[in-house]
């Protein structure tokens, strides 16, 4: 490609850019069958903020957009530092997120370990991932959703596997099936959740985890916007 831009991330996000731009995809190989973007792709981590420098400064990319997830929170933080350093611009692309309606009955806490105490002795749907199980050990009653198992989880607790989106049907099944009284999510954003739909259905707290400050200079929120952005800087 005559301008390499580097694009963090495996989100949808990153996939539709990655469709309508020519960008190298960088995902962190966390998941042994990720979904893989249109074109180039690398797996793998960069070795921290010194790592990314020399990465950027060997390929030396245009620019550099960050799709990663709203709470890759060190991804993100590794990104501005590095970008900084190297002088290359910095793009953070991140869906909106969500906001409650009629019916809902959201809390909404500012990390993990706020959501655990809020969650007492009801018995939780945990929609957080495998990466956020530590908060939540402490949890007696758990039904835990994620693409691959997590070591180490509570005996009593149960383990759905599967990779998201859940369906509506999927969602008021699981909740119907293992006695869910609350549900547990990070504000991920984006199209509204059947897991949202579905607690507000069935009279359910949802309690919701904020999401970390964001620290890029440059922010948009939609890939329309994000490929006007690179138009400016790729000339």
């Amino acid at each position: 490609m005559p301008d390499l831009i580097l694009c963090l991330g495996g989100t949808a996000e990153a996939r539709a850019l990655a469709a309508r731009v020519p960008v190298l995809t960088s995902l962190a190989g966390r998941v042994r069958q990720p979904a893989l973007p249109v074109g180039e792709a690398r797996i793998g981590g960069f070795g921290g903020v010194e790592g990314l420098v020399a990465w950027l400064r060997r390929h030396r990319p245009v620019a550099v957009v960050d799709a990663t997830h709203p709470f890759a929170e060190q991804m993100s933080r590794h990104a501005v530092l590095a970008c900084d350093e190297v002088g290359i611009p910095l793009l953070r692309l991140q869906r909106p997120g969500w906001v409650s309606g009629a019916g809902d009955r959201w809390t909404r806490v500012p990390t993990l370990a706020a959501a655990a105490a809020a969650v007492g002795d009801r018995c939780a749907l945990l929609t957080t991932g495998r990466q956020a199980v530590a908060p939540f050990l402490g949890l007696r009653h758990a039904v835990l959703r994620a693409i691959e198992r997590p070591a180490d989880v509570p005996a009593s607790w149960t383990v759905v596997l599967g990779r998201p989106p859940w369906s509506l049907e999927d969602e008021l099944a699981q909740i119907a099936e293992h006695g869910v009284e609350v549900v547990v999510t990070k504000d991920s954003g984006g199209p509204a959740a059947p897991k949202l739909e579905a607690a507000r259905m069935r009279g359910l707290e949802v309690i919701v985890v904020d999401r970390p400050p964001v620290l890029a200079a440059s922010v948009v929120s939609t890939v329309d916007d994000a490929v006007d952005w690179l138009s400016t800087v790729t000339g």
